[in-house]
């Protein structure tokens, strides 16, 4: 393992030197996967649930998971027992690949400083703690936050990070130019004008000092600046980043003192759930990049020799196209192979995008020789939609014979069809867009909590909410609000014609029965108010 470190490193790869790995059953595999592979993960019943599930499935079909890696410091990975030598040096260049992608991916940036496994032991410990002394309770906390945590504010927490650190030095001229001199000075427009001019000569003259000069000359006009702004960052407290936080923050129920013990579990269900967001946002990416580069290494390694055939068999079952649905494996590292070689050829240009002739686009060769250092940039600043939305043209369908099927009746025969449905990048891109994790837009009206209501906007984006859930979903979030619930939503209605009172009827999104048929070309958007109160859902349409 020290050697395909060596050669990794030698590759361009770049990772912290030291990593666990661990050689473990089937069982062992079967009992972690429910925690994310995390062992020192709070315990939950549906863990459990998980694990005697996928112990039924493994006794109808016995398999051989090969490996697992978690994004810890130092990393942490797991290799199946049954596992022979040639293998597991196979999956430890796949490892490192994730590794080197955990480390370096910005979409991981909050990640990079912490050891999740010693945090979430800690938090284990603390729930527990908990169960102990509130007994179910803990549970329903768990449950009800975790109904709710796909809608943590990780990009605020990523805005956070990556912030200019000359833009978080600006609050105080923020303070000055949006709330002194409007509100308290009241000055007339000429007089702001000259103010923001003065400034700008300032940053003219004295560059990074600017700021300190431009309030040291200003303190003999306006000297209560400074105890006014020392007084506001006093007042002013950090924005809740999404509904979680709000909820803890504005819940009268959580505000009680029995029950201030809840937002310590919440608190821990947010955690986790931010924690993992850049794994669900980057599937395609990260198993594209390490197949990509397992492939790259081990065929390069002396240690492949007399197991050819072995590793060619393997390597297919994980990285071969499906002809229906979809594998990000596969996908992942045939772009990453696209995009080296376009670069090289000097196609990730204006010039070539904008060549029309199909001979002439074939032949262009700049021979630029970027195509490594390019496709390391896209592993360092893209996650999954933006890999696709930019990259899958198609240039890329043609070359791997890409096509979006479709699926019908067969009402002679009884049977279920599968046909080609379109060869256009524009489809097949929509397809793989449509299949990527995007959790729904929700705002919350703060003026509403005044009267013990919250109330919280559906932004629509295409896509409604998933009706099933609304229901629990809400029932939950009525009880670690302790009052009355409301959600703004929008729904597909489908006006009937064989109505006549002009009666309409839902549109269910994700039927399955409807996934592969056209939409009908009736329905009509609407806006309805979902209301829980006192564990009582109704719903109206505004």
């Amino acid at each position: 393992m020290e050697g395909c470190k060596e050669r990794a490193k030698a590759a361009g790869l770049t990772f912290q030197d030291e990593t666990l790995e661990y050689i473990v059953t089937n069982k062992d595999l079967l009992e972690l996967s429910p925690k994310n592979m995390i062992p020192t993960l709070y315990d939950y019943w549906v863990h459990d649930v998980e694990v005697l599930k996928e112990k039924g499935k493994y006794e109808l079909y016995p398999h051989n998971p090969y490996e697992t890696v978690i994004n810890t410091r130092p990393a942490i990975s797991f290799y199946n027992d049954n596992n022979p030598d040639w293998l597991n040096v196979m999956i430890f260049y796949h490892v490192l690949a994730h590794i080197d992608f955990f480390q370096n991916n910005y979409f991981f940036r909050h990640t990079w400083h912490e050891d999740f496994a010693a945090q979430a032991l800690s938090d284990k410990r603390t729930i527990a703690q908990l169960r102990s002394e509130k007994g179910r309770f803990v549970d329903y906390v768990i449950e009800f936050a975790r109904g709710i945590d796909n809608l943590v504010g990780y990009y605020n927490e990523l805005s956070d990070l990556n912030r200019p650190e000359e833009s978080k030095t600006s609050t105080k001229l923020d303070f000055y130019f949006d709330h002194f001199l409007q509100t308290v000075a009241k000055v007339p427009l000429q007089e702001y004008l000259k103010e923001v001019e003065r400034y700008n000569q300032a940053v003219e003259e004295y560059g990074l000092m600017a700021e300190s000069v431009f309030f040291s000359r200003g303190a003999r006009k306006y000297p209560e600046v400074e105890a006014l702004f020392t007084a506001r960052l006093k007042e002013k407290k950090e924005k809740p980043k999404d509904l979680c936080q709000f909820i803890e923050e504005h819940s009268p129920f959580l505000r009680k003192e029995e029950n201030k013990w809840k937002k310590t579990v919440m608190e821990i269900v947010r955690k986790t759930s931010v924690y993992f967001q850049p794994q669900i946002r980057t599937k395609i990416l990260n198993e594209g990049w390490a197949s990509y580069w397992h492939e790259k290494l081990f065929i390069s390694d002396d240690r492949i020799k007399g197991n050819e055939v072995a590793f060619a068999t393997v390597n297919a079952k994980v990285t071969s196209l499906p002809r229906v649905g979809l594998n990000p494996y596969a996908l992942g590292m045939r772009l990453f192979d696209f995009l080296e070689e376009s670069a090289d050829k000097g196609r990730i240009s204006y010039a070539f995008q904008k060549m029309k002739g199909l001979e002439a686009r074939k032949e262009y060769d700049q021979k630029t020789g970027q195509g490594r250092r390019f496709i390391f940039q896209v592993r360092e600043n893209f996650n999954d939609f933006m890999f696709i939305n930019t990259f899958v043209d198609q240039d890329f369908v043609d070359a791997y014979k890409l096509f979006v099927t479709g699926k019908r009746l067969n009402a002679e025969k009884n049977v279920w069809e599968y046909y080609v449905k379109s060869r256009k990048a524009s489809a097949y891109k929509e397809m793989l867009l449509d299949a990527l994790y995007h959790p729904p837009h929700v705002k919350i009206h703060e003026p509403g909590i005044e009267t013990g209501v919250l109330y919280l906007d559906h932004q629509f984006e295409e896509k409604p909410l998933v009706k099933e859930y609304i229901g629990h979903t809400l029932l939950g979030i009525e009880y670690l609000w302790g009052g009355p619930v409301k959600l703004e939503t929008t729904e597909l209605v489908e006006d009937s014609e064989s109505h006549n009172s002009g009666q309409s009827s839902s549109y269910n999104l994700f039927d399955p029965a409807k996934k592969d048929q056209p939409r009908p070309k009736n329905l009509k958007q609407r806006r309805i108010l979902y209301t829980m109160e006192k564990r009582k859902l109704s719903k109206v349409i505004l």
